[in-house]
């Protein structure tokens, strides 16, 4: 008897590990589960919300503002107000991650607060869209970037390609290398604006064009020029949230990231409107609105052609640290998705040395170096903006959810201003969408449509034979 129950009780056992390597991956001798390694901290944290956030966007996007809203003083206004909308999802992210230190972030909790449906959605238009479509778009910048300062004859697709595939390789091997890859790039960078910030306060001559205000406009006109100035204003500060799809992997998730959050997008806000402040110092409201590289023109008033080369590499690291960024952490919503039984068990799957989900990471490389060889996406980057702001307004509604749920119970970290701030978010959220929708139809509307292409593709998954899950 004691024999059979001691052999039935191994039989269970090793079941056990059987479905854990399903849903985690390889299991070691002692029967544990290969899962993520948690070896980030504070700084890691936040050199990845910086880095989410500065891409080649802060070099371009202003003199875009500037052609909308010509005005300096609205200007920095826009670049004020699209900070403290993401200073204000800054905080709710926080305390959503103090309540919800789960791998995949923004995914696990509009699974948890919504619906799984919801979840596979939000990842689905990232896979597709928001992440790919972004990664293929900065790709091709470094290659144009690099092309120019090297005076390279390979064409930027390939350079691009290669850039992604060897970003792919480094964060193959081990979370802590793709960390810390990104934290010398998030370094370099913040050096880059810096020096940009420097030259155009003390070395390149003041514009001689006062501040002068559009108050010309009708109100109306006025309110949907301002709105549609935050659609790359928001472009520019948005990567904050993907921070916190590596929440499984930081040694205290509860603490370090809400932390990195807040001191992250406050150093974004600050470095942005310096940037703003010596481009309108330099060039002008005019002029600025006139040239399509402000940082180029800004360095070069400066310090002549070498000051605009320096930009130029300057913009290549930022543009690398971007993509360094999305490639260490938006895997981590597929692995989680994988993990939901809603993605292919495969890209669940934990490699036994490295600790990291390979085959995720390899899918998000491959699939941004077909788009940036297919050359398609500069039509993607128009569909982001509006499906984004529709996930941060959901996702900041899910605290509301959580709280309830909670009852009276205290985490570490807590919105201030709750519920104020949280409605200030989420009306912004929506009057990005409209403002985009009004703005830009044809191009929300193809957003709109791939997201919602993902409903069926969620109950057809929920009915896909046994050995398509497997794969």
């Amino acid at each position: 008897m004691g024999d059979k129950g001691g052999a039935v009780f191994e039989d269970r056992k090793a079941i056990e590990a059987i479905e854990r390597v399903h849903r985690t991956g390889p299991v070691r001798g002692d029967c544990q589960p290969v899962t993520l390694a948690r070896r980030l901290g504070l700084f890691d944290a936040t050199m990845l919300v910086m880095g989410g956030i500065i891409g080649s966007g802060i070099f371009m996007n202003p003199s875009v503002v500037a052609r909308v809203i010509e005005a300096p003083a609205l200007i920095i206004a826009a670049w004020l107000v699209g900070g403290s909308i993401a200073l204000a999802g800054a905080f709710i992210y926080a305390e959503l991650a103090a309540r919800r230190p789960d791998v995949g972030g923004q995914y696990a909790y509009l699974r948890e607060a919504f619906h799984p449906l919801v979840a596979f959605l939000y990842g689905w238009t990232l896979l597709l869209v928001t992440q790919s479509g972004g990664m293929a778009a900065v790709a091709a910048t470094f290659a144009r970037y690099l092309r120019e300062l090297s005076n390279l004859s390979i064409p930027d697709w390939a350079i691009a390609s290669v850039t992604l595939i060897a970003l792919t390789a480094i964060n193959c091997l081990g979370v802590r290398a793709g960390s810390a890859t990104q934290s010398i790039l998030m370094v370099l960078k913040v050096a880059a604006i810096a020096a940009l910030v420097g030259c155009g306060l003390f070395v390149a001559s003041p514009s001689k064009v006062g501040i002068i205000a559009t108050l010309d406009r009708k109100p109306f006109a006025l309110v949907t020029a301002f709105g549609a100035a935050l659609v790359p204003v928001l472009f520019a500060y948005g990567g904050w949230q993907t921070a916190s799809f590596v929440a499984g992997e930081l040694r205290e998730p509860r603490r370090d990231l809400p932390r990195g959050l807040l001191i992250g997008v406050v150093g974004v806000i600050l470095l942005y409107l310096a940037v703003n402040f010596v481009c309108l110092r330099a060039l002008g409201a005019d002029g600025l609105a006139k040239t399509q590289t402000p940082a180029s023109e800004v360095m070069r008033a400066a310090l002549g052609p070498a000051g605009a080369r320096l930009i130029a590499i300057g913009i290549a690291i930022s543009t690398l640290g971007f993509l360094s960024q999305g490639m260490l952490t938006a895997p981590r919503v597929y692995f989680a998705m994988a993990e939901d039984g809603l993605f292919f068990r495969r890209v669940g799957l934990v490699h036994p040395k490295t600790r990291v989900p390979v085959t995720a990471i390899v899918l998000q490389g491959l699939l941004a170096t077909v788009i940036v060889i297919s050359g398609r996406y500069e039509q993607i980057l128009n569909y982001v903006v509006p499906v984004d702001f529709i996930w941060f307004g959901l996702t900041a509604a899910s605290l509301f959810i959580f709280r309830r749920r909670a009852g009276g119970q205290r985490v570490d970290y807590s919105v201030p201003g709750h519920p104020l701030t949280t409605l200030f978010f989420i009306g912004a959220s929506c009057y990005v969408v409209a403002s985009a929708i009004y703005k830009y139809p044809h191009n929300s509307l193809i957003g709109f449509f791939i997201l919602l292409a993902g409903v069926p593709i969620y109950f057809l998954w929920q009915r896909r034979p046994s050995w398509i899950s497997a794969a």
